[in-house]
């Protein structure tokens, strides 16, 4: 069974287009989510895959170790971190860094990932803005998974992810993507493992089911 390592920034897209992958290889796959940091650890210590779709800097990483065959490294989808609250509540402004700021140091409580590209970027961000303490005293870090379950749950009153990953959960509402000057444009590539047989088709086939329409309707851009 053709196995694909992914990053959660593309899972609704892999859970709708599976179907369609798995009819394009004649076969039945395994689809193992995680964000990028957790695979890239497993990966180090061995685990091994047909093909992987993470960071386009953790691709570049593992196919210059040969962990990953370099020559089929391609990107598949843009992404930028975006901020949501529990369905009902009211939208926060955040419609510049100012804003942003203000909302950070007001708001009792909030979540974001500490494996996760979005999760990292926003550690980083808050640094920068220079309200790392403050943020920190309040925030649920997550070690992985879905920010936005701490919404509902009524744990946390905004949650910072992947606008793609934010997505995923029912009961909440995406307010939007984090200003510009307070955002970053994270790439996701796919790369078939060194050596695997079935790993150029595995990957043709995600490539395939990440048009612009299905990337779109997940809350990510084509590259």
């Amino acid at each position: 069974m053709p196995r694909l390592m992914s990053t959660l920034a593309i899972a609704g897209l892999l859970r709708a287009a599976k179907p369609s992958i798995e009819a394009a290889l004649g076969a039945p796959i395994e689809v193992d989510l995680a964000p990028t940091r957790a695979l890239e650890t497993r990966i180090r210590a061995g685990e091994r895959a047909d093909a992987a779709v993470l960071t386009a800097e953790a691709i570049a990483t593992l196919g210059a170790e040969g962990v990953l065959d370099a020559a089929t490294a391609r990107p598949l989808a843009h992404s930028r971190v975006g901020l949501a609250v529990r369905a009902g509540a009211p939208h926060p402004d955040i419609s510049s860094v100012d804003a942003l700021r203000r909302l950070l140091l007001s708001v009792p409580t909030l979540c974001y990932s500490r494996a996760g590209a979005s999760g990292i970027f926003f550690a980083e961000l808050i640094q920068r803005l220079g309200i790392a303490a403050e943020v920190n005293a309040k925030a649920i870090v997550i070690p992985q998974g879905f920010t936005a379950e701490r919404l509902v749950s009524g744990e946390a009153a905004i949650a910072f992810q992947q606008v793609s990953e934010l997505m995923e959960v029912n009961g909440i509402e995406v307010v939007g993507p984090l200003p510009e000057g307070a955002n970053t444009l994270a790439v996701f590539s796919g790369a078939a493992f060194a050596g695997s047989a079935e790993g150029r088709a595995l990957l043709a086939a995600v490539a395939a089911a990440c048009t612009p329409d299905a990337l779109r309707a997940k809350g990510l851009d084509a590259p």
